[in-house]
């Protein structure tokens, strides 16, 4: 692609390096942006940098916040004592539109993948843990995407969390295999919620 400016071909590239953005794409944001006020695109720019600089991740359950501890975690409305296991924030949202969840979360920041060179250490296993030593925990509800990696991950948790007298348990598997929770309606997540089994009984399906 030939560009007419030096200016403009580097903001593109910046665009172009996010995910599901080609450079026609990139292109396209790029002139938008050109075509607002200065302040609009100043807002724009200072909405993203402050993101970067200020944005927390709670120290409960590892959720994108702006305090120390987000306002599920430290909301008195929530059963603490049922915590829902998911990779990462988009689904803690995608759970959170289907208003049949009232429990807490943990994020685990990402899901096994030894083709990917991610492991358990890589991901929040220990806090996980920690949380089940410290706090009244009687359930523990493992919400991740129906795929390899997300089974592999499900199945190591388990192993993990087998030492504690609490119930575990997973989403039903009205998501086909493959699917990621962000993509599923919130009909059939919060029926997959709501209609939890015991992990022990998925495994013999």
């Amino acid at each position: 692609m030939n560009f007419s400016s030096k200016l403009l071909e580097n903001a593109v590239a910046e665009f172009a390096k996010l995910p599901g953005v080609g450079q026609k794409t990139a292109l396209r944001l790029v002139l938008h942006l050109l075509n607002q006020d200065k302040e609009e695109v100043q807002k724009f720019s200072s909405a993203i940098t402050k993101l970067r600089e200020e944005i927390r991740f709670c120290e409960v359950c590892h959720n994108i916040s702006d305090q120390r501890v987000c306002e599920i975690c430290s909301s008195h409305k929530r059963d603490h004592s049922l915590i829902c296991v998911v990779e990462d924030t988009r689904d803690v949202m995608a759970i959170e539109n289907t208003s049949q969840y009232n429990g807490v979360y943990h994020v685990l920041g990402g899901l096994i993948s030894p083709m990917d060179g991610v492991g358990p250490s890589d991901l929040q296993v220990d806090s996980l843990i920690e949380r089940l030593k410290n706090d009244e925990i009687k359930e523990v509800i493992f919400a991740l995407s129906a795929t390899m990696e997300g089974d592999t991950t499900i199945f190591y948790l388990h192993k993990k969390l087998k030492q504690f007298n609490i119930s575990i348990s997973t989403i039903a598997r009205g998501i086909a295999f493959g699917g990621e929770l962000e993509y599923v309606d919130e009909i059939t997540l919060g029926r997959s919620i709501a209609t939890r089994v015991p992990y022990e009984n998925s495994l013999s399906r």
